[in-house]
């Protein structure tokens, strides 16, 4: 059954001025604002007042990266890191990193803004078979659209063979926003991966806000798709019988997923996205759901006003967190290892603009608590390492990947 979204109040402002204001112009403007708040409702947006986690720190692995985004291990403790310039690095397992990046990647788009190389996951069975697959931006400035890769990383780790794009999102779009994206594999063999809406306004599509076509199910923007590890549509996704709909959709309504993880007890499966100003969500992600964007949002609009006047739908799914100011959500993990205990089973997001993580207490599907675990970094990808650790990777030009330990 859907659950019911609620509505919370968040104040926002023009995010920019005129030159010159007179008394009445001011007058207006101060009439206008009042009408940029969303309406109150039983969901409390979490802000910036959330405690800080203590009894951990941080050690760092390796830096020197460019803007990593995302990392794996490989089962003999070496990791594969990706960089959004459109580099696939080799972290070995004693820290140092490989001095050239692997060769074997299709072309990347590395002017493609928030584009380029992004998510990184191994095949369910790579110890067999050595698949790797990978997430980019395809195209140019003025055109281009998320795809999937895939590769056969071979026995020295210089390189992927035999790669191929196995998927792509059927529409092209222009500018450099928006691509999500994020890969989570499944129990049963089928693959998750977000699709960003495309872009902000004025940026277009079919005659309208790119945006709106989140909730187009004829379009792949602003949805999770589900997939074959092949990149088809299995054939018992929930729109597949739809002739209006695209096969591979498994959830939609979304502006830009940056993190996916599922629960390996529950087995639920949480994502967090990007709102535009407020409005960041975290959601539990099911099979058919309508997660509102950009009809039914917190957000506001960049230079003020609300996105929609509409923050509670029946037909829309509610996210289990809201967070106003945008802390900017990345990555996405659940934690399971022996080093902190007390975190067994919590769930932990990163945040770009605050410059740290989210830890959040689960309770079923409820969040019941929130710490802070400032990292003084901007936050892209976080995963739980094969020692038992937390891993962070950080967002810049001299990036770098940070472990967390017991203090």
């Amino acid at each position: 059954m859907h659950q019911q979204r609620t509505q919370q109040s968040a104040t926002g402002g023009t995010g920019r001025r005129p030159r010159t204001l007179g008394v009445l112009g001011a007058a207006l403007v101060a009439t206008w604002l009042l009408g940029c708040s969303p309406p109150t409702g039983a969901l409390e947006p979490s802000g910036t007042d959330v405690p800080e986690a203590t009894g951990w720190r941080t050690e760092e692995v390796v830096r020197g990266l460019a803007h990593p985004w995302a990392v794996v291990w490989l089962p003999d403790g070496d990791a594969l890191i990706t960089e959004r310039p459109g580099r696939l690095r080799l972290l070995r397992a004693d820290g140092t990193l490989a001095p050239e990046p692997l060769d074997g990647l299709p072309p990347i788009c590395d002017s493609c803004g928030q584009g380029g190389l992004l998510d990184l996951a191994l095949h369910p069975d790579f110890a067999q078979n050595r698949l790797v697959y990978f997430t980019f931006a395809q195209g140019d400035e003025d055109r281009n659209r998320t795809a999937l890769g895939r590769g056969r990383l071979d026995a020295d780790k210089t390189r992927l063979t035999a790669t191929q794009v196995i998927f792509h999102n059927a529409d092209w779009k222009s500018g450099g926003q928006h691509f999500g994206s994020r890969l989570l594999w499944l129990p049963d063999g089928t693959l998750l991966m977000s699709i960003g809406d495309g872009g902000n306004p004025p940026v277009s599509f079919a005659g309208e806000h790119i945006r709106n076509q989140a909730q187009n199910k004829g379009t792949h923007f602003g949805s999770v798709v589900r997939l074959t590890d092949t990149g088809n549509a299995p054939p018992d996704n929930p729109f597949v019988d739809d002739p209006n709909a695209k096969p591979e959709l498994y959830s939609y309504g979304h502006r830009n997923i940056q993190g996916m993880a599922r629960h390996p007890d529950s087995g639920r499966i949480y994502a967090n996205e990007h709102g535009s100003r407020g409005g960041d969500e975290l959601n539990l992600i099911q099979a058919g759901h309508n997660y509102g964007w950009p009809e039914v949002t917190y957000s506001n609009e960049y230079w003020g006003p609300p996105v929609s006047d509409v923050a509670q739908r029946p037909d829309v799914t509610d996210p289990l967190v809201v967070w106003t100011p945008s802390k900017a959500p990345s990555g996405l993990t659940v934690y399971t290892g022996e080093r902190f205990p007390q975190w067994q089973g919590d769930l932990f997001s990163g945040a770009l603009k605050f410059q740290q993580i989210r830890r959040l207490a689960l309770d079923g599907d409820k969040t019941v608590g929130e710490q802070q675990l400032p990292i003084g970094e901007r936050v892209r990808d976080l995963r739980m390492g094969p020692d038992g650790a937390l891993y962070v990777l950080t967002d810049g030009a001299n990036g770098a990947l940070l472990r967390i330990v017991p203090e």
